[in-house]
């Protein structure tokens, strides 16, 4: 039982990182043509970034069922990767983007910090000089934002990108907040 949830947790934690790397070199590399929808206005329920979650929900599914078939152990990594799904449609749809018909508001200083991590992410246009690549984990603000200002300065953008850079590292600030900064 111990190693049942030890496999569980340790699956849960590592997810994190394989977000992180996903998000980064696949969502913001070769994969792009999906993920772009999520950096982009969009009507309706959907966009095609959602077939990243099918994915991970497929693996999720397959894990469980072959550890019901005989290697107990996959169905408690599927658990985990499903508990990863789970989490990251509440907080990152639900509270980050909002996109349910409630739109919880953040008020934890963690989920404060990821939130305003998301909007540095989505300061910048396209797929090039993002900051802050994990869904659960956000660095401290100060250093995205420095990431950000020296992403910037490096690509040689122009005036109106550093304006836009500017204008979301303002609008998070590090301080304590009642309300997050939109």
């Amino acid at each position: 039982m111990i190693t049942h949830v030890a496999l569980f947790l340790c699956t849960l934690m590592a997810m994190e990182g394989v977000g992180y790397l996903a998000h980064k070199y696949v969502m913001h590399g070769w994969g792009w043509f999906l993920h772009r929808s999520h950096h982009e206005e969009h009507l309706g329920t959907f966009e095609t970034n959602d077939i990243y979650l099918l994915v991970l929900a497929a693996a999720a599914i397959t894990l469980i069922v072959l550890g019901n078939s005989g290697y107990d152990p996959l169905q408690w990594i599927g658990a985990g990767v499903a508990a990863f799904g789970i989490i990251y449609v509440v907080v990152h749809d639900g509270i980050v983007h909002r996109y349910w018909p409630f739109r919880p508001r953040p008020r934890h200083r963690y989920l404060k910090r990821l939130y305003q991590a998301h909007l540095l992410h989505h300061a910048v246009k396209g797929r090039e000089n993002s900051v802050s690549f994990g869904f659960l984990y956000a660095p401290p603000l100060r250093t995205l934002k420095r990431q950000l200002r020296e992403s910037r300065e490096a690509a040689g953008r122009g005036e109106e990108g550093r304006r836009s850079v500017l204008t979301a590292i303002s609008g998070c600030s590090t301080s304590r907040q009642t309300e997050p900064t939109e």
